[in-house]
């Protein structure tokens, strides 16, 4: 499928996930889709399900209740199927390392069908593994090891990638080749992949969608410039600063003081009319600036202050 009706193909419909332990419910209905060829990002703080839903949408575990559908396919009752359409790396990659890159794969594409070396040398040139793939693995950096993963999850051709924290324990260098990469492999190879991570940072610059799941239940999707733009501030200096912050919450309906700094909601249309009032009021604008929050604030909001895994 190319064009729009390739931007529009779901392959990933997640639809009222459940799942019970023992008389606890860890994961309430959740309710998301992934499209091919995007990148989506899936945070969670400490304990908010994150992590049990990832492996329920892998098979490792079964849900309650719910539909997990991949690529069409229903991953309880079309298991062979649905999992043939999706490769994955839950923690860290399975590999040999006594074996060499080249021997990795080829243990893993013999538990496949329809897998010859044309298509090992494919995924070994697409991971940029070309140079060392004849090296043993235990002289693979964690980026190259990472990257072997990857290309043993793609051996199938499948078109979801999910991958659990994919640039854990790497260098800053590291995780900039692998976001590279992932975005690569979504633009390029029109793959839908979905990426858990605990940086904030390289989810931002990575994502072109977020999830942000807490207390088992997802409280937000939508795409990184939205939930950003949603929660745009903007920054006064005033004096007295008391006297305008105390203005400013009856003009914008709240306004925080920070030592010096009052931060309001920002509303385009509306700057021009409180910027006038304060100075109708005798009150000094000495700065005024626009603060697009990064995701990490964001997520800290919606999440009640909970630290991320």
């Amino acid at each position: 499928m190319t064009g729009a009706g390739a931007a529009n193909e779901v392959t990933l419909s997640v639809q009222g996930l459940r799942k019970v332990i023992g008389k606890r419910e860890i994961i309430h209905g959740l309710d998301f889709e992934l499209k091919r060829g995007e990148v989506f990002g899936f945070l969670g703080p400490n304990g908010a399900g994150k992590t049990t839903t990832i492996r329920m949408l892998v098979g490792l575990i079964k849900p309650t209740a719910g539909t997990i559908r991949i690529c069409g396919y229903d991953l309880h009752r079309q298991f062979p199927e649905a999992t043939g359409s999706m490769g994955c790396i839950v923690e860290n990659p399975e590999l040999y390392s006594y074996l060499s890159g080249w021997g990795n794969l080829q243990y893993f594409a013999r538990m496949m069908s329809g897998i010859d070396e044309a298509r090992l040398n494919e995924v070994v040139q697409l991971v940029g593994l070309s140079a060392r793939i004849q090296d043993k693995v235990k002289t693979y950096s964690l980026g190259m090891r990472q990257r072997l993963g990857i290309a043993q999850a793609l051996l199938g051709r499948p078109k979801l990638l999910i991958l659990d924290e994919p640039t854990n324990g790497l260098d800053p260098s590291g995780i900039r080749e692998m976001r590279e990469f992932i975005r690569y492999l979504a633009e390029k190879e029109g793959l839908t992949v979905l990426v858990s991570s605990h940086l904030l940072s390289e989810i931002q610059l990575m994502c072109d969608r977020v999830a942000i799941i807490s207390k088992g239940r997802i409280v937000r999707v939508d795409t990184v410039d939205n939930l950003l733009a949603q929660q745009e501030r903007v920054s006064w200096r005033l004096d007295p600063v008391e006297s305008g912050a105390k203005l400013l919450r009856e003009l914008a309906g709240s306004a925080e003081l920070h030592g010096q700094t009052v931060v309001t909601p920002y509303h385009e249309q509306e700057i021009g009319r409180w910027n006038q009032a304060l100075v109708e009021a005798g009150i000094s604008v000495t700065e005024m600036s626009r603060r697009l929050p990064s995701l990490e604030d964001l997520f800290l909001e919606l999440t009640g202050g909970e630290s991320i895994d």
